[in-house]
């Protein structure tokens, strides 16, 4: 240990930590995995960061204290979003444990061990993913993607030809509402027809559950504000906040760029908002009416 620079100490050290919180975390996430596979993988994960853990601790001659915070975190975290985001989180964060691990190779040669194990998590890890929110993330993609792109136009055309914030928020409610269960209707349609394992209710309720999620954020603003044109703005900076922690999920979820996707989603419905806008204008000029 002598040996050892101390930039390789203090990283050794950080790595010891590291390791044993993930040992708790995994513990944590194994003990309330539903399915048996996942549970059998997670452990068996889990022992592995002990064990470096261990080798660690012992090349410092010293234990080193875990996270309760980032332990609590993590598992607060799979529980609300699902055990394969949280995982998918952290194995992001393995990726930078390897990278150092790799930097100490020359100090420590059993580092570049380590950095083999982390490969093969990742590799088991992407094999474990098996979760129902999973599966039907393409009906939440439809739902989110439809509702984004319909309402963002139908609130900016209605923001200019109503110019009356309650009013707008109305028609917007029944305009998203309706739509809502139109798409949950079709998506029962076309997943039924496609057979397949996915089950038709299913993925009508977690599209017409992303429609309606997404309609309440959107519409929020002309119920809260009276500037009609502010009410615009903060539904505008709702919607890219929506297609930016959405696309963000996904990213980790499905190993997906998030910068690829959040363009497409935010330009195509941001474009659609102005192009409706600007329709909203010509309709208010060319019929008047007094609301």
């Amino acid at each position: 240990m002598t040996a050892m620079k101390e930039s390789d100490r203090r990283a050794a050290v950080t790595a010891a930590r590291n390791e044993i919180t993930e040992h708790y975390i995994y513990k944590r996430l194994a003990a309330s995995a539903k399915d048996p596979h996942n549970a059998e993988v997670l452990s068996r994960i889990s022992e592995d960061e002990l064990r470096h853990y261990r080798f660690w601790a012992d090349l410092l001659g010293r234990r080193v204290g875990h996270s309760p915070p980032k332990v609590l975190f993590f598992c607060l975290l799979a529980r609300l979003f699902g055990v394969t985001f949280a995982v998918k989180l952290m194995e992001r964060v393995e990726g930078a444990a390897e990278a150092n691990y790799t930097q100490m190779a020359d100090s420590v040669p059993q580092a570049a061990d380590m950095a083999a194990d982390e490969d093969e998590h990742e590799r088991e890890l992407i094999a474990m993913i098996d979760e129902e929110r999973l599966r039907y993330m393409g009906a939440v993609v439809l739902g989110l993607n439809d509702a984004l792109v319909e309402l963002t136009g139908a609130l900016a055309g209605f923001t200019f030809a109503l110019a009356k914030p309650r009013l707008i928020a109305v028609a917007g409610l029944i305009t998203g509402i309706s739509a809502s269960l139109s798409m949950a209707g079709s998506e029962y349609l076309a997943t039924r027809s496609e057979g397949g394992e996915l089950s038709p209710g299913k993925a009508a309720f977690y599209t017409g559950l992303a429609y309606v999620i997404t309609v309440a954020l959107l519409i929020l603003p002309y119920l809260l504000l009276a500037n009609v044109y502010l009410c615009l703005g903060v539904m505008v900076l709702t919607a890219l906040v929506v297609i930016a922690v959405f696309n963000f999920y996904a990213s980790v979820a499905k190993d997906e760029r998030f910068t690829k996707r959040f363009g497409e989603m935010a330009a195509i419905s941001l474009g659609i908002a102005a192009l409706s806008f600007c329709i909203g204008m010509l309709v208010r000029k060319l019929l008047p009416v007094d609301v």
